[in-house]
Parts: structure tokens; C-alpha cells; sequence
């Protein structure tokens, strides 16, 4: 063995994938985390790794060789004074990454406001599927793997690149440790309002990415996308490729059907490529595109790609099917941004259908929570026929001023019991309920099925 790291923040998608990472190359792994639940417990288990509840002292004694860092640690908490007082080893979760995993590694790095993970998860099964064996860490769990994290057998490797920040002394995005040859910047949107007081701030951030891309690399973006070329236009050494559904761009897409469930791909040089897959919306469209170019640069010719797509499973909760009951479709969704949320709808409501497509929406991420984007979020259901708003403790502001503007008819409940009693009433066959949020949202998931279930 290695030696013993401790990991702070275990359970958390990134920090769990670097547990094991760190497992596979032979370290002794533990870790703490004030919520240790599955899916990420099961799997830090099944390999190996010892899981403590909550931030006690105890759980650094005796000392480990290093202490991992992940960036909910704030100061106050009592695991994090009793190693700054006992003088232990510590760094964070992406400078362990870089100096222990990705040194010498060809990284592609996925990073933007949204469709991170989808992307990643894409370029990663692309390379898999064309035999180039890659590592990964994702932020979340991909249906074609089963697991968030894993070194790979080759010198490539896929990282969703998160531009929040770093750890609680090192107030950098995470990203810049990653220094990629190959860098997607699917979008960029104001986000992270907790850390971030604007657009320009996090384009800054992103700057200092795009500085540590080399030249002899590639930065994949899509065209005419303002904030991400004002980004650029600050300074860029690396060559750019473009993307663009019906749009021009050196990677194009058409659409062969309305909701992007079947398309044509178009490469540079001119192949063409048909894909037919299980996905629907623009938005994944686009995902599709930059995971194409990127796969490209490291020699996937374009027709492998298609047919890797087609095979591709998805992510767990993205637009996951947890269930049809009764002929109601229970879907899970991690959007929780205005435009994630819209584009995830608009998608549902292209793919047609005879019943309804209701949204379950709890805005519950740190940007949502201090009101940023709440003139935006009425708007953002426009394509669903009816949903259903959760307010949940700790959010700043009312969202009845959401529910007074709603384009749709919209209602709001505080209790999750009382959600899944007035859904699952209200539910009927062919229609199709999409859960959103970035959290667990109370167990509603479960509950709405056994409801409709007893219901049924």
C-alpha cells in the first residue's frame, strides 16, 4: 500500500471519485461526510473504503498520511480545526488529482455551465467504445460504466471540469489544476452566486483555463456564443474548433427528427454520420457535438463516434426513468438552473406524446437559495402543462411570486407528503412527471411511485 489518505467530504460525487481513484492505485482510503447515504456510499464501499459519520477529530486518529480536503469544508468544522491544529498534511481533492492522477495524462476536460456531466460522460464512453480505454472522473454516475471514477488503462483521461472553487484555502475554480489538452466549454451562464458576484468573475476563472491549454492542444466550444467568446477575446494560444446545430460551424449538426432524438452529424473535412439514440432536446444535441470534436482530436474517426451514441446509456439522474406505473412515467432530473430547465422540458415536450408532462421543481442549489435567477424561473416551464413548485427550508425568498407569474398552471406546496398526495391525484395515464432538483428532494422519488403504486 501507498499509505492512508482521509478524505473530507467523501460522499460528495467529485470527492467519492477521487477516493477511488486514490483506492485503485493502492492507498488505504477513509473518509468522512455528515450525509453518508447511497448511491456513492454503496459504491465507495463495495471498494474497500472506510466511511465515517460526520467530522469528529477521532476520525483523523491515529493521523493520516494525507487528509483530502473537498471544498464544503469550511473553517469552524471540528475536523478541519483538529488538522490545522495537529499540523497534518492536507491538500485538496483537484491538486491531489492533478499531481497524483493526471501528470503525464492526455486530460480532456469538459467544463460550462450546463451539460458538464452528460458531455463527459459521452466523451468518455466514446473513447471506451473506440477502444482507447480511458480514465474518468465524472460527477456522476454513467450508465455505460456503473462508476464515477476509474485511472483507465491508457495515458487518456476525461474529467468534468467544475468551475466552482477549489477548497477553502485555495479559492481558485477547480479546473485549473487540470491543465487539459483537449478543453470543451459547453456554455457559460452566471452561476455559483455563493462565490461569484457576476458573469465577468467566472469568465475570469474560465480565462485562466483556457491559459493552461497548450498550443499544440484544442479548445472545442460552440459558435456565437457571446460570453464565451468575449472569454477568448481576452487572450487565446490554442486552436479552436466550433459546433452549431443548423448553424454554421466546423462541427454541424441537423436534426432528423423535432425532439433531437435522431440527427446528422457533419465533421469538418465533410463525413457524415446518422445517430439514433434514447435522448431528446437540443440540449443534449449540443452535447453530442462537442463530444464528437473532442473524441476527434484524439483520432475517433467521426462514423465510431455515431455508433458509440447510439449505444449510449446516460447518466444517472439525467433525465433517468425511474419508473411507469400505471402508464404515469416518473422521470429524474438534475436540472436547477433557469436554462437547464427549460431546455429539459422543451426536449420532454418535442419528444410529443398524449399525455401531460408535469414538473415536480425544488430550487435548492446556493444560487437559487439567494433569488439570482427567480425572475427567470416562471419562464423556464413553459413547455410542462403543469407543475408543481417545492419550497424548501433555507430558500431566501417566496416563491409565490414565481407561481403568480407561471405561463402554465402552478402550484406550491412546503410539505413533501402533501406534494406526492396532490400529484399522485392528479397523475393519469400517458402522462409524463419529471422530478427536478440538485438534492434528494426529500425521498420524493420513491414516494410518488409507491403512492401511484397504491393508487394504481
Amino acid at each position: 500500500m501507498k499509505g492512508h489518505i482521509h478524505i473530507l467530504g467523501i460522499c460528495g460525487t467529485f470527492m467519492g471519485g477521487i477516493a477511488l481513484l486514490a483506492r485503485e492505485q493502492g492507498y488505504t482510503v477513509s473518509g468522512s461526510d455528515a450525509n453518508v447515504y447511497p448511491p456513492m456510499s454503496t459504491q465507495l464501499e463495495a471498494a474497500g473504503i472506510t466511511l465515517q459519520e460526520g467530522y469528529a477529530p477521532e476520525h483523523l486518529q491515529p493521523a493520516p498520511d494525507c487528509v483530502v480536503v473537498g471544498n464544503a469544508m469550511t473553517r469552524g468544522n471540528p475536523a478541519v480545526e483538529y488538522m490545522l491544529d495537529a499540523g497534518l498534511r492536507y491538500t485538496s481533492g483537484p491538486q491531489w488529482l492533478a499531481e497524483n492522477v493526471l501528470q503525464d495524462k492526455w486530460v480532456l476536460a469538459v467544463s460550462g455551465t450546463h451539460g458538464k456531466t452528460t458531455s463527459s460522460s459521452l466523451l468518455a464512453w466514446i473513447l471506451d467504445y473506440a477502444g482507447m480505454a480511458p480514465g474518468f472522473l465524472i460527477g456522476g454516475v454513467p450508465g455505460n460504466f456503473g462508476i464515477s471514477a476509474r485511472r483507465g488503462d491508457t495515458d487518456f483521461f476525461v474529467v468534468e471540469a467544475d468551475e466552482y472553487d477549489t477548497a477553502f484555502f485555495d479559492k481558485r475554480s477547480k479546473f485549473v489544476h487540470y491543465r487539459p489538452r483537449t478543453l470543451v466549454i459547453n456554455n457559460l451562464e452566471f452561476d455559483h452566486a455563493d462565490i461569484f458576484p457576476d458573469l465577468a468573475a467566472i469568465q475570469r476563472q474560465f480565462h485562466h483555463l483556457v491559459r493552461t491549454v497548450p498550443g499544440a492542444g484544442m479548445i472545442v466550444h460552440p459558435a456565437g456564443h457571446d460570453a464565451i467568446a468575449a472569454t477568448l477575446a481576452q487572450g487565446c494560444w490554442t486552436p479552436r474548433t466550433t459546433t452549431a446545430i443548423d448553424g454554421e460551424a466546423d462541427w454541424r449538426a441537423q436534426l432528423l427528427a423535432a425532439d433531437a432524438s435522431s440527427f446528422e452529424l457533419v465533421a469538418p473535412a465533410g463525413a457524415r454520420a446518422q445517430v439514433s439514440w434514447r435522448y431528446c432536446g437540443r440540449h443534449n444535441l449540443e452535447n453530442a457535438l462537442v463530444a464528437a470534436a473532442a473524441a476527434h482530436h484524439v483520432g475517433v474517426p467521426l462514423a465510431v463516434s455515431a455508433e458509440a451514441m447510439a449505444l449510449f446509456e446516460g447518466v444517472k439522474r439525467r433525465l433517468e426513468l425511474l419508473g411507469t406505473v400505471a402508464g404515469i412515467e416518473v422521470y429524474d432530473d438534475f436540472a436547477h438552473h433557469p436554462t437547464a430547465i427549460a431546455t429539459t422540458l422543451e426536449g420532454m415536450r418535442a419528444r410529443g406524446g398524449e399525455g401531460r408532462l408535469i414538473a415536480l421543481i425544488e430550487p435548492r442549489s446556493n444560487t437559487m437559495r439567494m433569488g439570482e435567477h427567480r425572475a427567470r424561473l416562471a419562464s423556464s416551464t413553459a413547455a410542462a402543462d403543469r407543475v408543481f413548485w417545492y419550497q424548501p427550508e433555507g430558500l431566501d425568498w417566496s416563491l409565490k411570486q414565481v407561481i403568480d407569474t407561471s405561463p402554465v398552471p402552478a402550484d406550491l406546496l412546503r410539505d413533501i407528503d402533501a406534494l406526492v398526495d396532490a400529484v399522485s391525484a392528479e397523475a393519469r395515464s400517458g402522462d409524463r412527471v419529471v422530478v427536478m432538483s440538485n438534492g434528494g428532494f426529500g425521498g420524493i422519488h420513491g414516494k410518488l411511485l409507491a403512492a401511484l403504486e397504491q393508487r394504481a
